[in-house]
């Protein structure tokens, strides 16, 4: 049986955003590789932009990425991939079986803690001086690149042979750790994992700062 290509929106989603952010540049990445016209909206994260009336009226929690599609407006840039995901693809990026979906949500909630609690957090500190604790953030984001490299020299991506959302969910944090001088260099399958993803269609590039790094 052919299952038939979703319909691509009728107008651009728009993508409110900073660019320096790695959750603002997974929900990027999938808009991209998903081939759906999109335009992107910069709030001013130093300006206090995210924090003022008009923003929260999109996202009360005054946090990027908020996406608009229509009259939809959505936060959090987990359930944005799954929802673009689940609207626009036919079962590639987040997969109907039940099994493979529960794969796919153990990245989401990896994404959700511990890269947010160490490469994220390490990179928040050295780039913007967050008042984090780096050594704990370091610790977990060195033990979790140990476990992943482990997992990534038996399959090519996150849950198998194919890309999904959990590969993009999980990506910029991990390519930017040299941000919060986390070295890459010790985990030889999580690069080639990286380089993956990179050579994907529709990847867009991390901001020059970070990929300078």
């Amino acid at each position: 049986m052919t299952i038939a290509t979703p319909a691509k929106p009728a107008q651009p989603i728009r993508l409110h955003r900073h660019y320096m952010s790695g959750h603002c540049h997974r929900v990027e990445l999938l808009l991209s590789m998903l081939d759906l016209p999109y335009e992107t909206v910069d709030v001013d994260i130093p300006a206090g932009q995210h924090k003022g009336a008009a923003f929260l009226e999109l996202n009360p929690l005054g946090q990027v990425p908020v996406l608009e599609d229509g009259d939809l407006v959505l936060y959090d840039s987990n359930a944005i991939l799954v929802y673009l995901a689940s609207r626009y693809d036919d079962g590639r990026w987040l997969p109907r079986d039940p099994v493979a979906a529960a794969r796919v949500q153990q990245w989401l909630s990896m994404a959700a803690g511990p890269i947010a609690a160490g490469p994220n957090s390490t990179r928040l500190v050295k780039l913007f001086g967050a008042p984090l604790d780096y050594p704990r953030a370091r610790m977990i984001a060195e033990n979790l690149f140990a476990v992943l490299d482990a997992q990534l020299g038996q399959r090519s991506f996150a849950t198998g042979e194919q890309p999904t959302i959990a590969d993009l969910a999980a990506f910029s944090y991990i390519a930017m750790a040299p941000d919060g001088d986390v070295s890459l260099e010790p985990y030889p399958q999580l690069r080639a994992w990286l380089r993956r993803i990179e050579q994907l269609p529709g990847f867009v590039a991390l901001p020059k700062r970070a990929a300078a790094a």
